[in-house]
């Protein structure tokens, strides 16, 4: 047996699927290679794929890669697989990557600096075309090697990005984080509330959300309290550990704007176990709108960075980098995000 075939048996080629759809073999390559310059019919499209199907043709990838001096497959680099919001970002690089011919493989950093120090070492081996990442700790000079190999490297970043000083291709894509989270802040202090805490994680957007937080309360001239400032390390414990340490303090606020849903759910959990009630004694803002935050009681008020549509456009940038349509020089693009309130505010 090779390949699920029994021996003797010939591999379907491209010229069977060419000759059993009575179109053109230039034809099928065109739609198999996902080619949008190509102008194919709907009704042709559909037949060579079926085709396809009842050959079970499988096409040679070594083959492709050795003629076009590609690989066809794309790297996401993500910190934590664990964290609802990345499937729905991998989701979207994955299904724009896919309608262009490429295959997508996943690194997951933990967001460690050594994790991503090591992926960036494999990726310069050859084995992708490009890369779209979310790295916590790596500069754009640590990100050189992979751009002199002619990677195609789009990152998501949590605020804007000046040119980078590399003279290097390196784009990048953001929401503006710092004026999310005031967003979210100053729907708290809207709603009345003074003492507000927060719980940041412990890298990556923390920084630009602590700045969107104490730039609301200077805006509104409220005090900071730097003690209302905790770490809850994006997780769900981190976030109820952080809440119940708010809630033991000798002023407790009446309101938590958490850095993201997960640590925000944890808060809900540690404030239900204090005897308190959402949002009547403690309000809570999140950040992401991961699918849970529109289930759980109370649903919560939460900021979404629409994920799946910023991996679509973190892919389709770096697609149009490696077919020459980007501009010559590194871009930066904002991508929007939305407050949306619920019951828990």
């Amino acid at each position: 047996m090779t390949d699920g075939r029994p021996a003797g048996v010939r591999r379907p080629t491209q010229a069977d699927v060419a000759r059993l759809a009575n179109v053109s073999q230039a034809t099928v390559s065109y739609v198999l290679n996902s080619n949008s310059a190509i102008s194919v019919p709907e009704v042709t499209r559909q037949r060579i794929l079926s085709a396809v199907h009842e050959l079970g043709y499988v096409p040679n990838g070594i083959a492709r890669s050795l003629r076009t001096q590609k690989t066809y497959m794309i790297a996401a680099v993500i910190p934590d697989i664990t964290n609802p919001f990345y499937p729905a970002f991998e989701r979207g690089v994955q299904e724009a990557a896919e309608a262009s011919g490429y295959d997508l493989i996943v690194f997951n950093t933990g967001g460690i600096a050594e994790k991503e120090r090591r992926c960036v070492r494999s990726l310069q081996q050859g084995r992708v075309d490009g890369v779209v990442a979310v790295f916590f700790h790596l500069k754009a000079e640590d990100l050189r090697p992979l751009l002199e190999r002619n990677v195609a490297l789009v990152r998501l970043e949590a605020v804007k990005k000046g040119v980078s000083s590399l003279n290097l291709p390196l784009d990048n894509l953001y929401v503006d984080n710092v004026a999310a989270s005031r967003t979210a802040v100053e729907h708290l202090i809207g709603r009345g509330h003074q003492r507000i805490g927060m719980i940041a994680g412990q890298s990556g957007p923390r920084q630009a959300r602590v700045r969107g937080y104490r730039a609301a309360l200077a805006a509104h001239r409220l005090p900071l309290d730097e003690a209302l400032i905790l770490d809850g390390d994006f997780s769900e414990d981190g976030g109820h550990r952080a809440m119940q340490s708010l809630l033991d303090g000798p002023q407790p606020p009446t309101a938590v704007f958490a850095a993201n849903d997960v640590m925000a759910m944890g808060a809900l959990v540690a404030i239900r176990e204090a005897g308190l009630g959402v949002p009547e004694d403690v309000a809570v803002v999140g950040f992401d709108d991961i699918p849970a935050a529109g289930l759980i009681t109370p649903r919560l008020t939460t900021v979404a960075q629409f994920q799946e549509n910023l991996g679509v456009r973190a892919a389709e940038m770096l697609l149009e980098r490696l077919d020459g349509s980007a501009p010559e020089q590194g871009r930066s693009e904002e991508m929007p995000y939305e407050l949306i309130v619920r019951e828990s505010t």
